[in-house]
């Protein structure tokens, strides 16, 4: 197949190949995926916030503003790093996501893992008692900040060690858990709370709380409502409402899997 072949069409200062073509494709899907992992975050506060900085300097050198010019040239050098650190959160997001798609998810195999057994447990008789519920399973991000916020156990997972601490005359109900390598880190710690505008009305301190540390972290975060009795997860920024036994079990075991 000769290069003539792939050309869709041609000007005497343009040629457009199949590949521009495919080119212009993947590029379209790439920022329309981006957008909808972005959409509703703090982040499309800051791209605005950097895009009217791009176009101040464009304007800047347009008019030869010698000033303003050397202000954005002398910054360029730290823009990479800058919006890394800042959209570290959102990358990481996009990260996770790539390592979900079905291609990627053929050569991992679900870790055995016990205290996904224990939480599912505990998850339904919070449900079936209740009583209210948020249960944060770490994952490859550390959590040492939101653990140091709460109360110290170091202890087994086990599901009846969790409604218990739940109980709503235990002193630990307040705030979350937190597991992370099958141990319950500590109880009672405090959780970010999402500023998403996309959140539905009827969503409590919860719900808020369980978003808003899955914007921030790779973390699962188990909801288990006290008015509707509904368990929910969220993770990577979205919610998955009022899941049965069977689905909450996937869900934890899709999301704890390691390479085989």
């Amino acid at each position: 197949m000769n290069q003539s072949s792939l050309t869709l069409f041609r000007f005497d200062f343009l040629q457009f190949t199949i590949f521009d073509l495919l080119d212009i494709l993947a590029m379209a899907y790439i920022l329309y995926r981006l957008y909808l992992l972005i959409r509703g975050t703090r982040a499309i506060q800051i791209i605005a916030g950097w895009l009217l900085i791009l176009l101040t300097s464009i304007v800047a050198k347009t008019l030869n503003m010698k000033g303003l010019s050397w202000i954005f040239d002398s910054l360029g050098t730290i823009w990479l790093v800058a919006f890394v650190i800042v959209f570290q959160p959102e990358l990481r997001r996009i990260l996770l996501y790539l390592g979900n798609l079905p291609l990627i998810r053929r050569f991992v195999r679900v870790r055995g893992n016990k205290a996904i057994n224990e939480v599912v447990k505990a998850a339904l008789e919070l449900s079936n008692l209740g009583f209210g519920g948020l249960i944060v399973m770490g994952r490859e991000m550390g959590l040492r900040g939101i653990i140091e916020t709460g109360i110290s156990l170091q202890a087994e997972v086990t599901a009846p060690l969790i409604v218990a601490i739940f109980n709503p005359l235990s002193p630990l109900h307040d705030g979350a858990i937190i597991i992370q390598n099958d141990v319950l880190e500590a109880a009672k710690c405090i959780l970010p709370l999402s500023q998403s505008e996309e959140l539905e009305p009827w969503y409590g301190t919860r719900h808020r709380a369980a978003l808003g540390l899955s914007e921030e972290s790779d973390a699962v975060v188990i909801v288990v409502s006290e008015e509707t009795r509904y368990i929910s997860v969220a993770l990577d920024g979205k919610m998955k409402k009022n899941l049965s036994e069977e689905e909450l079990r996937q869900l934890l075991e899709e999301s704890f899997r390691i390479g085989a």
